[in-house]
């Protein structure tokens, strides 16, 4: 009895991954700013619900779980960074080499725009990510973040301010 429970298990997040691993990713890498990262925090994401299946009480909510395990997952990332940061006894050496071509200009203005969204609070940053790159509805990401559609829209809208004060007059 336990097999058919399992293999609904397996088709489902066959079927979910499938559909939003990339979007899933994508959502890691705004948050972490690393591939690598951000796959195995999506992997570990599936691995979990994968265990947890039969728990699930509304299983059509599946995505939602996966959304909210992806941001906890770079959250927890983000800590680890911190910690390390802190405790690091050596520093980057600065770039000092100005982009020649295009294709180095534009990546040049790409992370600009995320030093910039990283600046931001956490929540604001979350909000942001959800709302512009995975294209989340203000409930969805109400339901992913585990607060109010209004407090969605005041990080969404506080987000947007404060990213257009820390752009304004960027070379974009």
């Amino acid at each position: 009895m336990s097999a058919p429970a399992r293999w609904d298990a397996d088709e489902a997040l066959e079927s979910l991954y499938a559909a939003h691993w990339r979007q899933l990713v994508r959502l890691s890498v705004l948050l972490v700013r690393d591939v690598g990262t951000a796959e195995e925090i999506v992997q570990d994401a599936f691995v979990a619900m994968h265990g947890r299946w039969r728990r699930l009480r509304e299983p059509d909510k599946a995505l939602a779980y996966l959304r909210q395990a992806v941001v906890n997952g770079s959250r927890s990332v983000l800590r680890h960074r911190g910690v390390v940061e802190r405790h690091a006894s050596r520093q980057r050496p600065p770039d000092d080499v100005a982009p020649a071509d295009q294709s180095a200009l534009a990546h040049a203005r790409r992370e600009l725009v995320l030093d910039a969204i990283r600046s931001l609070p956490q929540r604001q940053r979350e909000v942001l990510a959800l709302r512009y790159y995975v294209d989340l509805s203000e409930a969805d990401i109400a339901e992913t973040l585990g607060i109010s559609r209004g407090a969605v829209k005041s990080h969404a809208s506080r987000g947007a301010a404060a990213l257009r004060d820390l752009l304004n007059g960027a070379d974009l």
